[in-house]
């Protein structure tokens, strides 16, 4: 099999010339790894599993995209079969953060990722575990359920969240100008007068199990993605490895281009020891108050957790900041008011001006900013194949 072509993120210094031509051979690397459109996307990471001579194992989603393509979480396994460790690297939990973490996936793969696999290690690529809603370019899946949300045990009574409850209307406003929309903000206002902003924050962003029109819809029940998730875990026999290290690619919270690695392993839990150790200072931890995200209780951290066991799963959630706060949750609530109130087609002049805005919150797409997502994806795909190394 021919070794795919790889290309540098180095820029040669040596010379006007050679310095632009690296720098063309830089951009023409960032288009090759970053698509346009989900459709685009796959047929990418397929084509390039397909050069390492890797299976695809496709999960077909019940739903079809934009043009009327096929869904699909697509999985490709490199290196030992029976290794007993494992990282496995997902996109596109929100679907439309699938740009970023499907750029990263196709990175690793052109940069010859699966011939320099440590002995004993091997990976797995879940690319789109929310095929919908990269497809369709939203955060949420086809039942309009956050994934991130989505993984707390049904079993158990639905987490409440008074404060969503109180200001649920004020979230998602029917009217985004006018009389309308004014009292939602004097309402959130005096909320946050009453109980500090970070208040008002937490109860926006933890996630509610009301109102699937609103923002932070956990559902009701298992989605695709999740029964998906759980199979392909049995499929590859995850809960069988030793280790599982997980890395989750996100974007949206931050500072711009910067990755952020996100534990959300509770204090004392081997996951978070090994974290610390594996990705230093740069590691954030929600229950420390030490991140950008809150606690939030359906991440699919835990579905993991449950799945192949606390004990041996290291999982981090890869943040990409984008654009301030303000910006990206306007993005997010005018995205979510399209589809919940407006009664606008997105596929109208106006349905597109507003998914383009939230794309772009969620997707800057800019040079700068996909070359900073490969390097910091590079240095944490590295320490958690030294770390699974070097575990013991």
């Amino acid at each position: 099999m021919n070794a795919p072509t790889t290309a540098t993120m180095t820029t040669p210094t040596s010379g006007v010339s050679a310095s632009h031509s690296g720098t063309a051979q830089l951009y023409q690397h960032l288009a090759a790894c970053f698509s346009d459109e989900y459709r685009i996307a796959r047929e990418r990471f397929a084509a390039i599993v397909a050069r390492h001579g890797a299976p695809l194992r496709s999960y077909e989603n019940p739903r079809r995209g934009p043009s009327g393509e096929t869904l699909a979480t697509d999985v490709a396994w490199f290196g030992p079969r029976d290794a007993t460790r494992v990282a496995v690297l997902t996109s596109a939990t929100h679907g439309v953060e699938g740009f970023c973490g499907s750029g990263a996936q196709i990175d690793w793969l052109m940069q010859g990722g699966p011939a320099n696999l440590p002995d004993g290690v091997a990976v797995l690529l879940v690319h789109a575990l929310n095929p919908f809603g990269f497809a369709w370019q939203r955060r949420v899946n086809e039942d309009g359920v956050d994934l991130n949300r989505n993984g707390i045990d049904f079993t158990q009574p639905l987490p409440s969240n008074t404060g969503f409850a109180t200001l649920r209307e004020a979230f998602l406003p029917k009217e985004l100008s006018g009389p309308v929309f004014e009292a939602a903000q004097r309402e959130l206002d005096a909320y946050k007068e009453v109980h500090g902003a970070g208040a008002l924050r937490r109860c926006r962003a933890v996630g509610q199990y009301v109102d699937n029109k609103n923002i932070y819809f956990g559902g009701t029940q298992p989605t695709w993605s999740r029964r998906t998730l759980e199979t392909l875990i049995k499929d590859f026999s995850l809960a069988e490895r030793e280790q599982v290290a997980v890395i989750d690619f996100h974007t949206g919270l931050g500072r711009f281009g910067y990755g952020e690695p996100i534990c959300g392993s509770k204090p004392g839990e081997p996951g978070q020891a090994r974290a610390r150790d594996w990705y230093g200072e740069s590691l954030s931890e929600p229950m420390l108050g030490t991140s950008t995200s809150e606690v939030i209780p359906g991440l699919t951290q835990y579905i993991w957790a449950r799945e192949v066991g606390i004990a041996p799963l290291t999982f981090i959630a890869l943040e990409y900041g984008t654009y301030p706060d303000a910006d990206v949750d306007d993005a997010m609530v005018e995205e979510a008011w399209l589809y919940a109130h407006s009664g606008i087609d997105p596929q109208s002049e106006d349905g597109r001006r507003i998914v383009a805005k939230f794309r772009r919150a969620y997707d800057p797409a800019t040079r700068d900013w996909q070359e900073m997502v490969l390097s910091r994806s590079r240095q944490i795909i590295r320490q958690t194949l030294d770390g699974l190394h070097d575990a013991v």
